[in-house]
């Protein structure tokens, strides 16, 4: 049976005069049997995506954590992709197949390690755009491969371009850059998250140790991307000279605060004296830091509202750190009574209503202190002392004042306001009118 035979003769003749090749009998049974390779090779990494994903899954939980990323929740897919295309590769390989046999096998592989890229990337958040187009690029490089038209495409990308000086900006190399970026960035990204949650999960380390050591880590695995980037690409590192000698210029007239607020952040973190979950105050601002960044620090009010405080004013302003060696705060609430009061029964009173506080601290016990006697009142002061200042302070002493009230009522005890008592030395003369008042006017 011939390859006519196969098709029918209106089709072959137009294939023939357009100067296309119709595959032989013996290239057909090779297609069929690359074809029927590569369905199982799909089969397996669907079978292996069912059956390893939900395992690697979990295990990726546990090694790396629950990020905003989503290769956790992406796995089976990963998995099932990584999978089909590990197989088809060592089917592509494992003979020197035939033109429409490495056809085939380049689509189906050409298509797993595409969807692989797409689904990888779009784990870790890259643009959707970008993921898209960096798929399409490698789908597009391994089927010219694997049909033998690599070259032929290279060449033509190449020829793209123009020359600037020595160095030849060209389509290819427009494409290389930016395959080798995105590589670069989804492996440093990667890497910080790996890292990072190891370093989260080491018992040795505290807080802002741990804080410490992520910053530096990622600065290190950016850095050696960058380096190895340009090693990649074969950039000459010398061309950087000029470059480097404006970035210090920028950074003398233009970048000073930015490079300040970098390495406060970094002091900062060394020396401990601010850590994420402190209640600090800085200025109007009263809250607990939330994160310690590059440029500045997140500190959250009672509010809800998020402040931004650059880091070098936390190195050149004066800052309260209520939990800095010890997260337990003194909470001071004035009240007074007056002078006919039973200032036994009311101080216990003062002592039994911050006991009954739910925030207030036990040990150390609340205290109350007579301060003062005031013009009007006899002035005390409820000493308290809670462990959770980030909840607030001003709740509580609504809280113990509260309590106080109904207490003093209960009791008799009532709180003074302030009087002034006026003397007439002598009243007018008769006929005169008489000395009015503004009404609530002290009397």
């Amino acid at each position: 049976m011939t390859e006519m035979a196969l098709i029918p003769p209106a089709l072959a003749r137009w294939l023939a005069a357009n100067g296309i090749q119709m595959p032989t009998h013996a290239e057909l049974i090779e297609g069929a049997i690359a074809g029927g390779l590569a369905v199982l090779a799909l089969t397996a990494g669907w079978l292996a995506g069912r059956r390893l994903g939900p395992a690697l899954a979990r295990l990726w939980e546990q090694r790396v954590g629950s990020h905003a990323e989503g290769l956790a929740h992406r796995m089976h897919t990963i998995v099932r992709h990584g999978s089909a295309a590990l197989l088809l590769a060592i089917l592509v390989n494992a003979a020197p197949w035939g033109g429409f046999a490495a056809l085939l096998l380049g689509i189906a592989l050409g298509a797993a390690t595409g969807m692989f890229t797409l689904v990888f990337l779009r784990g870790l958040h890259t643009p959707r755009w970008v993921a898209w187009l960096t798929a399409a690029v490698v789908f597009v490089a391994i089927l010219s491969h694997a049909i033998g038209g690599f070259n032929v495409i290279t060449t033509t990308l190449d020829r793209i371009g123009v020359d600037v000086g020595s160095r030849r900006l060209s389509l290819l190399a427009l494409v290389t850059v930016l395959v080798t970026a995105v590589a670069l960035y989804a492996g440093a990204r990667l890497a910080n998250r790996v890292i990072g949650h190891s370093i989260g999960q080491a018992r040795g380390f505290d807080p802002t140790q741990k804080l410490l050591f992520q910053k530096i880590t990622s600065i290190v695995v950016v850095v050696v991307a960058f380096f190895f980037g340009i090693d990649l690409l074969g950039i000459d590192l010398t061309s950087f000279a000029v470059f480097s000698g404006a970035f210090g210029l920028a950074v003398g007239f233009g970048l000073q605060k930015t490079i300040g607020n970098l390495i406060a952040g970094i002091i900062l973190l060394m020396d401990r004296s601010i850590k994420p979950g402190d209640v600090i105050v800085v200025g109007d601002s009263f809250g607990w830091v939330n994160k310690i960044g590059v440029r500045a620090v997140s500190v959250i009010t009672r509010d809800g509202k998020e402040h931004l405080i650059p880091n070098e004013n936390l190195m050149t302003q004066e800052v309260e750190n209520w939990s800095f060696s010890d997260r337990n705060v003194r909470v001071r609430i004035p009240v007074g009574v007056g002078y006919e009061t039973d200032l036994k029964l009311a101080q216990e009173l003062m002592l039994k209503a911050a006991i009954d506080s739910p925030r207030v601290l036990t040990s150390p016990k609340p205290n109350v202190w007579l301060t003062s006697f005031g013009d009007y009142a006899v002035e005390h002061e409820i000493l308290a002392w809670i462990s959770d200042p980030e909840g607030g302070v001003g709740n509580v002493k609504s809280d113990v004042l509260n309590r106080l009230w109904v207490l003093f009522k209960e009791n008799g005890i009532e709180i003074p306001v302030p009087r002034r008592e006026i003397m007439v030395k002598s009243w007018p003369e008769s006929g005169a009118s008489p000395v009015q008042l503004a009404p609530g006017a002290p009397k």
